[in-house]
């Protein structure tokens, strides 16, 4: 079957409509999920902080990382994160210290004022999974199909960025 075939035509606009949709979705989700935190954050008065610096100290967690080691997993860009990183760290969320081995190299982890942030946002993504399943919005396996899809298409577009260039 050929492009130009009418019924693989309509599949595969079909198919590509239903693509520029998920990406749509995704697009819109992830702001959406700042501007949760950042509503968060108001709530309980913390006015200083961003809802990508909250997010970023989330993911740092209990860790000791680089800014390059926060790119290199997909978080941040690069001048994004470096920003932000200088930033929490004037404002007292996190402590920085040059690596012994490489020197241009510096590594950052959390104060205890950015524990503090770090548990604000555990909270509210704890009370939204219990949400999530207790109004029936989603359950475990449909939450496990969608982490899945998205793993997917996560490799297929990290193999497009590999192997194009």
């Amino acid at each position: 079957m050929s492009i130009q075939d009418p019924m693989m035509a309509a599949h595969v606009k079909g198919f590509m409509g239903g693509y520029l949709e998920a990406l749509s979705l995704v697009e819109r989700l992830h702001r959406l999920l700042l501007d949760v935190i950042k509503d968060e954050f108001e709530r309980v008065g913390v006015l200083e902080i961003n809802a990508v610096q909250a997010l970023l100290l989330f993911n740092i967690g209990d860790n000791e990382v680089t800014a390059g080691e926060l790119k290199s997993r997909g978080y941040y860009q690069g001048s994004n994160v470096s920003y932000n990183l200088k930033k929490l760290v004037e404002m007292g969320y996190m402590h920085h210290q040059r690596c012994e081995i490489d020197r241009r190299s510096v590594r950052v982890r959390l104060t205890e004022k950015g524990r503090n942030i770090r548990d604000v946002v555990t909270d509210l993504f704890e009370r939204h999974a219990e949400g999530l399943q207790s109004r029936g919005v989603i359950g475990p396996d449909g939450i496990e199909n969608i982490t899945s899809s998205l793993k997917r298409v996560e490799r297929y577009w990290t193999d497009q960025i590999r192997y194009i260039y």
